[in-house]
């Protein structure tokens, strides 16, 4: 008897950072010096977070690799990651704990941030030699790992010795700007998926101009690599091997857009591991970002059913 060889099964691998957050929605900011009374606040597992909540609701197996605190907030973030269902990879970093970030939310749904880095920023690479990475993975980098010199050595290191043809996502995120430039050009060598949103890109290529940005980055990144730009309730933008598309978005009433665009990459790259063409994966993960930014907190990305719900209601 002949057996069936095993189905493949695509992990997302991410490398980032889990942090808790605590997020106050307030009327505005106050001025230096002033105070202002919250609205609410609470506690929420936040950071890299969000994307594998987003990738793990909608189907994809998921391994965090990255540190974890021995202390209170160590307990929130393995908390949420075990009660999503992700592989945790390394053990406890003793005698440190997870960091924080304030998260402010105003009535306009813009938010403003301040953190602090903890255990999260420790990344061992006898943890990721374990995970045996194969072709059929996504591996996850986000810029604030780079921001971390200890860390994005031993990353980047990490990743110049993946197998060829690995699928290598980068979110550069907001401090793209401020990467060491040696480090960054390292990384996006073996990039094969750059996400970001707009301001990031601009920001990336220091132009005002989105043709000339998405120019820019084409030009770091190697020949077949893709460009994904989520431009809001615009949607976002794709281009391959200097070929662009637009993928429209869905108007909704936002409060909350902490998270919205790790709900789209989370999606997105979810939806790509399961084989489906890149605007089909855009579609999907244009539909998680708005139902995102309709919920209060940062980890708010939608389940493949709620997707599915959403999609037919706008035909």
């Amino acid at each position: 008897m002949i057996q069936a060889a095993p189905e493949k099964v695509s992990r997302l691998i991410h490398t980032g950072q889990v942090i808790v957050d605590l997020v106050m929605q307030i009327d505005a900011l106050p001025a230096p010096g002033g105070d202002v009374l919250a609205t609410n606040a609470g506690f929420e597992a936040g950071g890299g977070f969000n994307v594998m909540a987003a990738a793990r609701r909608n189907h994809m197996r998921v391994v965090y690799a990255g540190g974890h605190g021995s202390g209170r907030f160590g307990d929130m973030a393995r908390a949420a990651l075990e009660k999503e269902g992700v592989d945790i990879a390394a053990a406890q970093v003793a005698a440190q704990d997870t960091g924080l970030c304030v998260a402010l939310v105003d009535t306009h749904a813009e938010r403003t941030f301040v953190s602090h880095m903890g255990a999260e920023s420790v990344l061992e690479r006898s943890v990721l030699d374990t995970l045996e990475v194969t072709r059929d993975d996504i591996v996850y980098v986000s810029g604030y790992s780079l921001m971390l010199a200890d860390k994005a050595a031993v990353l980047v290191a990490w990743l110049e010795q993946l197998p060829v043809g690995t699928r290598v996502a980068f979110d550069p995120g907001p401090l793209v700007d401020s990467i060491d430039a040696a480090v960054l050009g390292r990384v996006l060598a073996v990039v094969s998926i750059w996400t970001s949103n707009r301001a990031e890109a601009l920001r990336f290529a220091a132009t005002d101009n989105l043709d000339a940005a998405f120019d820019f980055i084409g030009m770091r990144l190697r020949g077949a690599a893709l460009t994904v730009v989520r431009d809001g309730a615009r949607g976002c933008d794709l281009r391959v091997a200097g070929q662009r598309d637009h993928v429209p978005g869905f108007a909704v009433e936002a409060v909350d857009t902490n998270g919205a665009g790790d709900a789209h990459t989370g999606v997105f790259l979810a939806m790509l591991a399961r084989g489906a063409d890149m605007r089909t994966a855009a579609t999907r993960a244009n539909a998680a970002g708005a139902l995102a930014v309709t919920r209060y907190g940062p980890a708010t990305a939608p389940d493949s059913t709620q997707i599915d719900v959403f999609l037919d209601s706008r035909g």
